[in-house]
């Protein structure tokens, strides 16, 4: 049985560190298989009350600005170019959506994120993705020190 390329990989980023390295590990496989990249980050909505101020969207919209200049940062030393997307919402479901517009063939994420962890072994966002996404996931295993 013959599997079909990899043609679009997205990195799921949320300014972790283990999100940057499962993003390493997304662009090796992206140089070796010449796959499109793009670095996703989504602005949590459910964190956040209706009425906060202008402001948080600014510093939301500013945390993954950084994110995902630090990839297409490292994306260029591997040179592999990549794409930066902003979305906001609820994080799994707009990684879902962008995965099933785009024609993503596999996403990369992190066991854990900012947020720590969620659930017993994954992050939330991860459980969920891998659970609902019709894309590849690859997990990468946060580092134990």
């Amino acid at each position: 049985m013959k599997r079909k390329p990899y043609r679009k990989i997205l990195l799921a980023i949320d300014g972790s560190e283990n999100a940057k390295i499962a993003a390493l590990s997304g662009l090796e496989i992206a140089k070796s298989t010449g796959a499109e990249v793009y670095a996703v980050y989504v602005a949590n909505i459910s964190c956040c009350s209706p009425i906060m101020p202008e402001s948080y969207d600014w510093e939301i919209g500013k945390e993954g600005s950084e994110a995902v200049a630090e990839i297409e940062e490292i994306g260029k030393e591997v040179r592999v170019p990549v794409n930066p997307v902003l979305l906001q919402g609820y994080p799994a479901q707009e990684i879902l959506n962008f995965t099933e517009q785009n024609d993503i063939d596999m996403i990369v994420m992190g066991t854990q994120g900012k947020a720590g962890l969620d659930n017993f072994l994954l992050g939330g966002v991860t459980e969920k993705v891998i659970r609902h996404a019709k894309a590849e996931v690859l997990v990468v295993r946060a580092h134990v020190s």
